[in-house]
């Protein structure tokens, strides 16, 4: 047996003012967003934005259903929106934040498994890398530069025919 490591490299800002002013406009788009999650169940709200190659900003929102596999993330409601009005136009960057009604969340929290791989299939699509980043309510902002840093091992559609 051989073993390898994969590695990624993640930035760690102190707060959301070390980043740059399009990344903070971005951030506070996605900010935004959480007054129209719908999360009753879970209390948990997840507001995105994607900035586009064409400089339009989509954003999106988590809905939840009583039957949790039908739930729809935020990154998948602002993905889809684009995909919808600008099927041809790259993904340049996305933002997410999270707020639990619950407690406080102090560290970003990163996509689901889903949104990785629909994250990963846009970079593929696209041939384009998309810069992530991630905030909690508080606390620090990471930035990823693809989204195959949170998904090193992804499926493609290379493995199809």
């Amino acid at each position: 047996m051989k073993l390898e490591n994969l590695s990624i490299s993640l930035e760690v800002y102190q707060n959301e003012s070390e980043l740059s002013d399009d990344d903070q406009q971005l951030l506070a788009r996605a900010a935004e967003q959480l007054k129209y999650a719908y999360a009753p169940y879970s209390r948990f709200r997840v507001g995105a934005a994607l900035l586009l190659a064409n400089g339009e900003i989509i954003t999106g929102n988590n809905v939840e259903n009583a039957a949790y596999p039908m739930c729809l993330c935020a990154e998948q409601t602002a993905m889809g929106a684009a995909a919808s009005r600008f099927p041809d136009v790259p993904i340049v960057s996305l933002a997410v934040t999270v707020r639990n009604e619950a407690k406080l969340i102090d560290t970003p929290a990163g996509p689901c498994g889903a949104c990785r791989q629909i994250i990963s299939e846009a970079e593929d699509r696209h041939r384009q890398k998309i810069s992530i980043i991630m905030r909690g309510e508080s606390g620090p902002v990471f930035k990823l530069q693809s989204a195959k840093d949170l998904l090193p091992v992804s499926f493609s559609g290379t493995f199809l025919p």
